[in-house]
């Protein structure tokens, strides 16, 4: 078959590859000058298979008012004359409940577990540089009762083939020496050892690299904006972009939160409105002062990933409209964490901050699989697991497309 790919981060380049290893004609249409250049370009490096529980649960509800109050907040909300904002609002908080945590939580763990299965298979069978370690992870508790309820998470997740265990501060220390400074404010960590970490931008180039210089090689499109979606009894007959028209036999929409504006014609809502997230990538000055061990600062909700000779750090989630533009405080706010975490780690004379929309679902389940328009497929909603869950959404495409049986269940990833 023929087909069009509408969008070229992490999410559509690994859609292209399943398609292109199922011997398809592919074309990959994107508005940027090359691939992964918007949220995938410099988001926090973790591949956090065990790490998928929603922001949607009963734990978050009681931290919204201080978090909404207090301007360096993980969590900052500024109100917009938006419905879909609104809207977005009232179904994340109709999730945070208990039943709904958890039956989120076992989805996106047997989602996660299969992409990871996916990335190991892909290394082992390509030379992919990307700065691919399989490093572990540790998500650090800096307070006491926090630290308790991460380790029944820890017992749940165990029953659902999560393998991790519970640290005290010293054994912290001896698996990641880098917290040192660090030590004395952890009550705790939750060490996970199955956890990747990679660089997103490069993957998506390895990537693109490969299907672009075998046999049947898939066509990128860029500088290409698509503009409508061209409906016709049932179908997508085309898109209509500001380079003409793309026609093809099957469609797959992997553009983040633009996607919505898309479908809306259609008579398709998808519920994914973007939270802005943030990071900086800074020279490693120190090998001893940086960790090797990809880290999470819990409280905080700041990732630390090693990727070759620089640090990624990256954070936070702003519910502020729909603009990726960098919020100086925020900035600042991310580079006071690793002074304060990591303090030898560089020497903070070259930042490169970065600011992504991730598009994210209330629930924080992507929107995966069939529409109404028979030859239309969504890959959209990630969140902050795009890199995560884009080798396993982009095969299960691939499979429904080709009439096979995914590996792993839709219910709960479907639009109904």
């Amino acid at each position: 078959m023929k087909i069009v790919i509408l969008g070229a981060g992490v999410a559509g380049v690994a859609s292209a590859w399943y398609f292109w290893r199922d011997g398809h004609d592919v074309t990959v249409l994107e508005r940027n000058a090359g691939v992964a250049l918007e949220t995938s370009f410099a988001n926090g490096g973790q591949l956090s298979y065990s790490y998928v529980a929603p922001l949607a649960s009963p734990s978050v509800i009681p931290k919204i008012p201080p978090w909404l109050l207090r301007r360096d907040s993980p969590l900052r909300f500024r109100p917009e004359l938006d419905p879909g904002q609104w809207r977005w609002i009232i179904e994340f908080l109709a999730a945070c409940n208990p039943r709904t945590a958890e039956d989120t939580t076992r989805k996106l763990l047997r989602l996660a577990f299969y992409s990871r299965d996916l990335m190991h298979d892909l290394v082992g069978t390509h030379e992919l540089d990307f700065d691919y370690v399989k490093n572990g992870k540790l998500v650090v508790h800096t307070d006491r009762d926090s630290f308790e309820s991460a380790k029944r998470l820890m017992d749940f997740m165990g029953t659902l083939g999560a393998e991790q265990r519970a640290l005290d501060p010293a054994q912290c220390v001896e698996i990641e020496p880098a917290l040192e400074m660090m030590a004395p404010r952890i009550a705790g960590a939750i060490y996970t050892p199955s956890e990747d970490a990679g660089d997103c931008y490069k993957f998506c180039n390895e990537l693109q690299r490969i299907m672009t210089s075998g046999a049947n090689p898939v066509t990128y499109r860029f500088g290409v904006e698509v503009e409508r979606l061209l409906p016709w009894r049932g179908r997508l007959m085309g898109v209509e972009t500001n380079r003409g028209v793309f026609e093809a036999d099957a469609y797959v929409l992997a553009l983040g939160t633009n996607a919505p504006y898309l479908t809306r014609p259609l008579g398709i809502r998808i519920p994914v409105y973007p939270l802005k997230g943030y990071s900086l990538t800074l020279p490693v000055v120190d090998d001893r002062g940086a960790p090797k061990i990809s880290i999470t600062d819990y409280k905080r909700k700041v990732v630390y990933a090693r990727l070759g000779d620089e640090l990624r750090v990256a954070g936070m989630a702003d519910l502020s409209g729909r603009r990726a533009v960098i919020d100086v405080e925020r900035v600042d706010q991310l580079v006071s964490e690793v002074k304060a975490a990591f303090p030898k780690a560089s020497d903070f004379t070259a930042l490169s901050p970065w600011c992504g929309m991730r598009p994210a679902t209330p629930k924080g389940t992507p929107v995966i699989g069939a529409t109404p328009h028979s030859n239309l497929w969504l890959n959209v909603g990630h969140g902050a697991l795009g890199f995560t869950l884009a080798l396993a959404t982009g095969r299960i495409l691939a499979d429904l497309a080709a009439g096979r049986a995914p590996a792993v269940p839709l219910e709960g990833f479907t639009l109904h």
